[in-house]
């Protein structure tokens, strides 16, 4: 017999981790846009944060698919 308070916890666990993915990438968001009104900017910099905040995104679209339901099943 299968328990689902365990499915219950993981999706809870995984809706929690999707939310902290969201605000990180925010927050990278609002760094990049900062640096970038500055003309002395270090672009290196910028890439680095720019290419931190698109494997956030990749990780929220992951996760979110993993929380979708599939329909087939």
């Amino acid at each position: 017999m299968m328990s689902t308070s365990n499915i219950d916890t993981d999706t809870f666990g995984g809706r929690i981790r999707l939310k902290e993915l969201r605000v990180q990438h925010r927050d990278l968001d609002v760094a990049i846009a900062e640096l970038t009104r500055n003309p002395h900017t270090d672009q290196l910099r910028v890439s680095r944060l720019k290419k931190q905040k698109l494997r956030l995104k990749d990780m929220i679209t992951k996760l979110e698919s993993e929380l979708i339901p599939d329909l087939n099943a």
